[in-house]
C-alpha cells in the first residue's frame, strides 16, 4: 500500500498483485478558494455553500470505493449529460443553466413525483441522476412516460469538513431536536390559528392556493408566516410565498432535510409540528403550511390521520385538479375528522369543472384567486 498526491489530490493505492495494477481506495481532494467558486451550488446546500465560500480551506471532497451515500449528503458531482432538468436552482433559487463538465454541489435524496420520477439514493458514490432542479441526486427506478430522462451526473465525491461528511442539518439554521429560543420562550397553548393546504397530487394548485390566501390574509392587515412541511426541496414555493406576502417563510430545507420522501414516519410528524411552532413563535397572526404531493402519499395519509395533526392543525384548504377529485379528497378529509374549509385548486380555472363539483358537494368551492380578496380569505380562519 502507498500514498500518492498530485494536483491536491491524496490518494491510498492498493497493488494488485495478481494484475500488476493498482486500485484507488480512497481520494482526497483538497478544496482552495478557485475552485470553491465555480462549484455551482444548489438550493438544497445553500447553507453549506455559504460556508463554503467563506471557509473553503475547512472543506475536502472525499470518493471511496466503501462509500454509502445517505440522504442529506452534500455531494460534489460533475455534469455528464444533460436531460429533464437544464438548469439547477441557485441558492436563491435562480434557475442556472447546466453545461455538460460542470461541478455542481447537491444533496442525495430519495424522490416521489408522480409526475416525473421515483427514484432512491443509490448504495455507492457511481453516477447517478440529477432528479429535481432544487438540487437532488438519486438513481432513477420509474419515471412518468411523457418526460425526458433524467441528467446524467457523476459523482466526484462526497463533501467533508473535519473528518466528517456534511450533511445538510450540519448547517441548517432550524432543528427538530432544539427548538429556537423563540418557540422554548413561547407561552404554552398560545398559538395562532393554523391553515394546511392539501391537495389531490402535485400540480393540483396547492402552492398557488397556498400564495392567494397568504395574500387575502396580509390585505386583511394580518401577519403571515407560511411553510412547506414535506415533498422535494425547491425555492420556487417559499418564494411564491414571500412575494404573496409571508412575513416569516420556511420549509423543510431549512430544518435539514432536501427531501421528506422516505424519512420515518416520526421524523415527519416531528418535523411538521416543529415548522408550526417555529412560526407560530414569529409573531404571525396566522400560519399557513403547505403538506406536499397528494391525500394517497404515504406520509401525508399517516398524517391525516394521526391525533398530533388535528391537535396542530385548526382547518384545511384542498386544492384538486378536477371534480371526481374534489369529492374524493372531501370524503378521505371529512373522514379523518378534519375541518375542511374550502376547496380551490386547478378544478376552479375550469367554471365547467367547477359547477361540476358545486353539485356534488356540500364543500365551498372558491376559485383560486379569490382568496386574495381579504373578506374571502378572513372568512377561512378558524373561530375560536
Amino acid at each position: 500500500m502507498r500514498k500518492a498526491e498530485a494536483m491536491g489530490i491524496i490518494a491510498e493505492i492498493i497493488p494488485n498483485e495478481s494484475t500488476e495494477t493498482c486500485t484507488i481506495k480512497e481520494a482526497r481532494i483538497a478544496i482552495d478558494a478557485l475552485r470553491a467558486s465555480t462549484i455551482k451550488a444548489a438550493y438544497t446546500t445553500r447553507f453549506v455553500a455559504a460556508e463554503l465560500s467563506r471557509n473553503p480551506q475547512d472543506f475536502q471532497i472525499v470518493s471511496s470505493s466503501g462509500m454509502a451515500p445517505r440522504s442529506g449528503d452534500v455531494v460534489i458531482a460533475k455534469v455528464s449529460e444533460l436531460g429533464k432538468h437544464k438548469g439547477l436552482q441557485s441558492p436563491h433559487a435562480r434557475r442556472q443553466k447546466l453545461f455538460v463538465g460542470q461541478e455542481i454541489m447537491v444533496a442525495y435524496g430519495h424522490r416521489y413525483a408522480p409526475d416525473q420520477f421515483l427514484a432512491h439514493v443509490p448504495t455507492d458514490l457511481g453516477p447517478c441522476e440529477l432528479v429535481a432542479g432544487g438540487g437532488l441526486a438519486s438513481r432513477v427506478e420509474q419515471q412518468h412516460a411523457s418526460i425526458d430522462k433524467a441528467t446524467e451526473i457523476e459523482p466526484v465525491g462526497l463533501l467533508m469538513r473535519g473528518g466528517k461528511v456534511v450533511t445538510l442539518s450540519d448547517f441548517a439554521p432550524l432543528s427538530v431536536q432544539n427548538p429556537s429560543v423563540n418557540v422554548t420562550s413561547r407561552i404554552a397553548g398560545q398559538r395562532p390559528p393554523v391553515i394546511a393546504v392539501l391537495g389531490t397530487s402535485m400540480n393540483s394548485g396547492k402552492s398557488t392556493t397556498l400564495g392567494c390566501l397568504v395574500n387575502g390574509l396580509s390585505n386583511a392587515g394580518l401577519r403571515v408566516a407560511a411553510g412547506k412541511a414535506t415533498g422535494t426541496g425547491a425555492g420556487n414555493d417559499p418564494n411564491l410565498f414571500t412575494d404573496a406576502g409571508a412575513f416569516s417563510v420556511c420549509d423543510f430545507t431549512d430544518f435539514g432535510y432536501p427531501t421528506t420522501y422516505r424519512l420515518d414516519y416520526e421524523t415527519v410528524r416531528a418535523l411538521l409540528v416543529s415548522m408550526i411552532n417555529e412560526q407560530s413563535a414569529s409573531g404571525a397572526d396566522a400560519v399557513i403550511i403547505e403538506i406536499a404531493d397528494g391525500l394517497f402519499q404515504g406520509e401525508t395519509s399517516r398524517l391525516l390521520r394521526d391525533p398530533v395533526f388535528k391537535e396542530h392543525v385548526d382547518r384545511v384548504l384542498f386544492s384538486a385538479q378536477d371534480a371526481l377529485g374534489a369529492k374524493a379528497g372531501e370524503k378521505i378529509l371529512l373522514d379523518a375528522g378534519l375541518d375542511l374549509a374550502a376547496v380551490s385548486g386547478v378544478l376552479t380555472a375550469s367554471p365547467l369543472a367547477a359547477s361540476e363539483a358545486r353539485s356534488h358537494m356540500d364543500t365551498e368551492i372558491i376559485d383560486t384567486y379569490d382568496l386574495c380578496d381579504p373578506q374571502v380569505a378572513s372568512a377561512l380562519l378558524p373561530t375560536r
